[in-house]
């Protein structure tokens, strides 16, 4: 069993995971917590997560007879790529989509171990299956869930994907994450939407990740403003914690900003065709809230942008016969919001003479 558990550790960090850690299929002290955070409604409009809360709470009905969790955690630090953009992307999707890549990884990882323990059970999801992965990963020893319910790393702060394999071997296991946030409470006061009602209660309906991706509504006008120059994604939380002063930086290359999205201004953005922005964003997460939700996203950042053009651009009715270059920036859910983004630029523009 020892040597097992040695020589899976060993092959995840030739995969390149830099963590990696056990622990028994047993529920993990937090996870009676997720319950609660459901029944408050704070997963929003993410009915999957509903769907299969009983698969979340009990591990056993997502693998029946599952020993033991193995979980790896991989490093994506890059330098953001939006010093002259205007806009901002959460720091995970500047690069490459980490689903595929990842999922490839564990399922070399997931075969490593029925080479080592033949006719092992194993299974595997990167942010794909019904498991609650921050718990578990706390249970396993990569990090602790912080106030901001993020897991932290004390080697590599927040910026971690995260990936489980359950399995019916038997291994040996690391012992639980203690925490470390102690009394601070800098991401909690720094969030500009008050999505941390609480310490480790994130309301998913304030928070700005939530309404710039899993959200594919109008987001409420009185959140709006505080989204800022938001499109996709947020990190205003893990940049302020103290752990991620100094945070160990990834060379990879998937995981580096990726060529374009540091060049356009947000008008420009918003002028681009379809069929450019799904260029751009082609083969990053930023293809999730799909076209419509990223032009509601631009409308919306542009409007906290106080730019004085920017009004008359948003204004602008299609022109005569348009029927191809640019459908989703007529759609009615994106009119909506950049008629709102219009009129708070004029207000901006009349308030300041």
């Amino acid at each position: 069993m020892a040597d097992v558990t040695r020589l899976i550790k060993q092959r995840a960090g030739e995969l390149g995971f830099q963590k990696v850690g056990i622990c028994p299929a047993q529920a993990p002290r937090h996870l009676p917590l997720l319950a609660d955070w459901l029944d408050r409604g704070h997963h929003g409009t993410m009915q999957w997560m509903e769907r299969t809360r009983e698969k979340r709470l009990d591990i056993d009905k997502v693998l029946p007879e599952v020993r033991s969790v193995v979980v790896v955690g991989l490093n994506y630090f890059s330098e953001g790529p939006n010093a002259t953009s205007g806009f901002r992307i959460s720091r995970y999707a500047h690069g490459a989509d980490y689903h595929p890549i990842i999922e490839k990884r564990l399922q070399s990882l997931a075969a490593y171990l029925t080479e080592l323990q033949p006719g092992a059970s194993v299974l595997s999801y990167c942010d794909t299956g019904p498991v609650a992965e921050k718990i578990w990963a706390e249970a396993a020893g990569i990090g602790w869930q912080g106030k901001h319910s993020n897991l932290i790393s004390k080697e590599y702060s927040s910026w971690l994907f995260l990936g489980i394999l359950l399995t019916d071997a038997l291994l040996e296991y690391d012992q639980p994450a203690t925490n470390h946030c102690g009394s601070c409470t800098r991401c909690i006061e720094a969030c500009p939407t008050r999505a941390i009602t609480e310490p480790y209660v994130v309301d998913s309906r304030r928070c700005i990740s939530y309404l710039t991706i899993e959200h594919r509504g109008i987001t409420p006008e009185s959140l709006r403003s505080g989204i800022g120059n938001w499109i996709y994604g947020c990190d205003i939380c893990q940049e302020v914690c103290p752990w991620n002063a100094t945070p160990a930086r990834s060379r990879r290359p998937e995981w580096q900003p990726r060529p374009g999205l540091d060049r356009p201004r947000l008008v420009d953005l918003w002028r681009t065709t379809d069929g450019e922005l799904g260029s751009l964003v082609r083969g990053t997460p930023l293809t999730r809230p799909g076209l419509k939700g990223l032009r509601r996203n631009v409308a919306v950042a542009i409007g906290n942008s106080g730019s004085r053009d920017a009004a008359d651009v948003l204004a602008s009715e299609p022109p005569a016969g348009v029927t191809s270059d640019a459908p989703s920036r007529y759609d009615s859910l994106v009119r909506e919001h950049a008629r709102w983004a219009v009129d708070r630029l004029r207000r901006m523009r009349t308030d300041g003479g």
